[in-house]
């Protein structure tokens, strides 16, 4: 083998392994279930790491499978939890960022928790597989 090729080989493969430890392997993680919810034939999975929510920031998988469990595409999605007003507390609303992963119907989701507590999580999808929508109880710890 040339020096070039031995070279190119050798940075290509420095270049995965530093991709792999940045990305600390998520991209093919599915983390633990914190609730699932069925729409038109899909299974909508809420999951995380740790498989809980916390109060603040939180790092979270919305991935939809069909009744094999094979992950499918469903175009566009949403992810929002909403806790209603209690007393003299306002109601709440937390939007997740979702961004899409290397696997058609795995996101990644991103949303700050303004308290702890059970929130009610709303998933909207509109693509491939139709429109549809899904509602899961949740608690932020």
């Amino acid at each position: 083998m040339n020096r070039k090729l031995a070279v190119a080989l050798i940075l290509a493969l420095v270049a995965a392994a530093i991709t792999v430890a940045c990305d600390g392997g998520k991209a093919a993680t599915s983390g633990k279930t914190i609730k699932s919810a069925n729409s038109n034939g899909l299974t909508i999975t809420l999951a995380s790491d740790t498989g809980e929510i916390k109060s603040g920031t939180n790092d979270l998988y919305l991935i939809f499978a069909d009744e094999s469990g094979k992950t499918v595409d469903v175009g566009a999605a949403s992810l929002k939890f909403h806790m209603p007003a209690m007393g003299l507390m306002a109601e709440m609303n937390d939007v997740a960022t979702l961004t899409t992963t290397d696997t058609p119907g795995r996101y990644r989701a991103r949303v700050h928790m303004d308290m702890a507590g059970t929130w009610e999580a709303t998933v909207n999808y509109q693509g491939p597989k139709g429109t549809g929508q899904a509602t899961m109880s949740v608690t932020a710890k």
